[in-house]
């Protein structure tokens, strides 16, 4: 594929998931947020595929933003969890 159509491919594909999570209900968002990091622990394993490929630059990008997407993931999950938790139940 040309490089104009996969740019034209990622554009119509964050237009249309930006369109997707926005009409997400409130209740749903847990659960979305663990998929999510469910994909992003599988770009991980592509980026490090890729490097073993050779695609350094590609892979390096890959492997950053996947882990900063699944640490901000679990921390934001976490919070939400402690929101339900009893006084007594809440350690921090």
């Amino acid at each position: 594929m040309s490089p104009y159509a996969l740019t034209l491919l990622f554009i119509g594909s964050a237009v249309i998931g930006y369109f997707l999570i926005r009409n997400v209900p409130s209740l749903l968002h847990t659960p979305l947020m663990s998929g999510m990091n469910a994909l992003s622990g599988i770009t991980l394993i592509g980026g490090l595929i890729a490097a073993a490929k050779g695609s350094l630059i590609l892979a390096a990008m890959a492997i950053i933003l996947a882990a900063i997407n699944v640490a901000g993931g679990f921390g934001v999950t976490d919070r939400m969890l402690a929101m339900f938790k009893s006084g007594k139940e809440k350690v921090r």
